[in-house]
């Protein structure tokens, strides 16, 4: 009778079969790693967003007159974890703290957009033991977010909400100026027969010890798309693209 070839370290029952038992115990070793890392990242993007500039496009009412923060996304990944279900209880003590800094402009009595941020970007951030909890993941964030102080940043050099026009190079060269580091700046592109785009997101990087980094200084077309990131507003993400160099900025303020 033919001798079997088991998968199992310290049994070869047959030598002959050695090269398939070499074999069997490489893909074994390979899925486990995979199972083990199932995405790695290298960069942190703490993501801002101008509440009036959205709700131009998504038709909410959000009366906040600050950058609120969108998301902190790893680089790399997408819905990691689909079985780590959120649950706000985990982070009650951050969620007055939320309700200000990170607020859900379409539903504003709503954990969904948190819950979709979690989902979404938490369950890969996770595979880093800084972040490998719900109450880590949102309180760093959260921390970041206060750090780089964007609304403050922007008033100093006078960039403020106005219905006069910047260019791009005063809007990017005071915050880079002041972080020592490239960031990415999105706007609406203007509509037909204008020529004027509207600011609406501001990306801020990190590295894995959470210092501020370069983002890319040049973007793909996949890559330069902006990502409002809510559930209702994906088909509207191509609308939202990294700001032309050359063309005036409108910082829109309250209507």
């Amino acid at each position: 009778m033919k001798s079997a070839v088991y998968c199992q370290i310290g049994f070869i029952p047959d030598m002959r079969h050695c090269s398939a038992f070499l074999v069997c115990l490489a893909a074994a070793l390979s899925s486990a790693i995979v199972i083990s890392h199932p995405h790695t990242w290298t960069k942190l993007i703490l993501t801002h967003q101008w509440p009036t500039t959205f709700c131009g496009v998504e038709h909410c009412h959000p009366n906040i007159s600050y950058w609120t923060l969108h998301g902190l996304w790893p680089d790399k990944g997408n819905d990691c974890n689909s079985s780590w279900h959120f649950n706000s209880s985990q982070i009650e003590d951050l969620l007055p703290d939320m309700e200000k800094s990170w607020p859900d402009l379409l539903h504003p009595a709503s954990c969904s957009f948190w819950k979709y941020e979690w989902h979404k970007h938490g369950t890969c951030a996770a595979t880093a033991d800084s972040l490998n909890s719900q109450h880590k993941y949102f309180s760093k964030a959260l921390e970041l977010y206060h750090k780089v102080d964007l609304n403050s940043v922007l008033r100093k050099f006078d960039i403020t909400p106005s219905e006069k026009y910047f260019t791009f190079s005063q809007i990017e060269g005071a915050i880079e100026n002041f972080y020592g580091v490239k960031v990415k700046i999105q706007c609406i592109p203007p509509s037909k027969n204008d020529d004027i785009q509207i600011l609406g997101q501001i990306e801020i990087c990190f590295d894995l010890d959470f210092t501020l980094m370069d983002c890319e200084k040049q973007f793909t077309m996949e890559a330069s798309k902006g990502d409002w990131d809510y559930r209702v507003a994906v088909d509207k993400a191509s609308e939202f693209s990294v700001c032309d160099h050359n063309m005036p900025v409108y910082y829109p303020p309250l209507p």
